[in-house]
């Protein structure tokens, strides 16, 4: 959809919901398996027609919170329903390119009052992550206007133009797109062919809905470079468990499973997602990556199934 501008800068995408719907189902083979004999999903309105059946509510942030940099209509009232009814809702998100101070800040000013072990990030999964064995300099790909906060541990420096850097580093981050370029790309993708190392992504999207169109993420520059060098990454983030298993560690003990809904606007990530996790799953199909799409087709495309569908959140 052309070029989507918000805080972190111009993403060229040039996607809309089809070829971002058939960019995820190329690269299947990289992701959890969808649950099989699940029934159709039920149709609701919004959250409070299934809040009943649930005591913990897992959402995703883009297209379910905020689009952009926007809330979207009705849902900070909607989070505040649910926690005065006593429900735990938790932000389970793959926005790993901002420290987690920003995005607190961020949830802040668009009026949502979640407590910082509320939100839940893949960057957070990433930095969760045992370290490969021995001192590891990382080359990162990120945007040096968020800075590095939450990375004080590890030795990192950014991935620019310089073909340098990529030789000398000894694995890579990937956590931000929003000034990667292609010269970039084709430098990070000959610097893998000459010396396979680790890449770790920090955030396995590969689009994200804003105001204006879809931004491209860091997951479709990782895919590529999977079929560009043979070099398999390692994803933190939905659509897998780590990111899950930190939302987990947030909840009370006798919060079970089959009483979590994860509520997200994407099959590939979120509902494949809560698959994976065994929990049950709410897509959104009024917002975010399905906004004015034919949900019902997509599932049947991809056989990602989720017990409900609803209009907002």
């Amino acid at each position: 959809m052309g070029v989507g501008k918000s805080a972190r800068g111009n993403h060229l995408s040039g996607m809309d919901t089809e070829t971002a719907f058939a960019a995820y189902e190329a690269v299947r083979h990289r992701l959890p398996s969808p649950a099989t004999g699940r029934k159709a999903a039920t149709r609701s309105e919004t959250l409070d027609d299934v809040a009943d059946s649930y005591d913990a509510f897992f959402l995703d942030a883009f297209g379910v919170l905020n689009i952009g940099e926007t809330a979207i209509p009705g849902v900070v009232e909607r989070v505040a329903s649910l926690k005065a009814r006593g429900k735990r809702v938790i932000v389970v998100s793959n926005a790993a390119g901002f420290p987690h101070a920003t995005l607190m800040e961020k949830y802040h000013r668009l009026g949502y009052g979640f407590a910082p072990e509320d939100v839940i990030t893949s960057r957070a999964a990433l930095l969760a992550a045992p370290q490969p064995a021995g001192p590891m300099k990382w080359g990162l790909m990120a945007t040096p206007s968020a800075g590095l906060q939450d990375f004080e541990g590890l030795d990192v420096t950014y991935l620019d133009d310089d073909p340098a850097i990529y030789t000398q580093v000894d694995g890579f981050l990937m956590i931000g797109s929003a000034v990667w370029t292609e010269h970039r790309q084709a430098l990070l993708t000959a610097a893998l062919r000459d010396r396979p190392r680790p890449v770790w992504v920090g955030n396995p999207d590969i689009v994200a809905p804003r105001e204006t169109g879809f931004s491209i993420e860091p997951g479709h520059f990782a895919h590529r470079l999977a079929n560009g060098t043979g070099v398999t990454p390692r994803f933190f983030g939905k659509p897998f468990l780590d990111i899950y298993d930190l939302a987990f560690q947030r909840l009370a003990p006798e919060i079970k499973r089959a009483r979590v809904l994860m509520v997200g606007d994407s099959l590939h990530t979120d509902i494949l997602g809560a698959q994976n996790a065994g929990v049950a799953s709410a897509l959104i199909a009024g917002y975010g990556f399905f906004a004015g799409q034919n949900v019902e087709s997509a599932i049947a495309k991809s056989g990602i199934k989720p017990d409900h569908i609803l209009e907002r959140p």
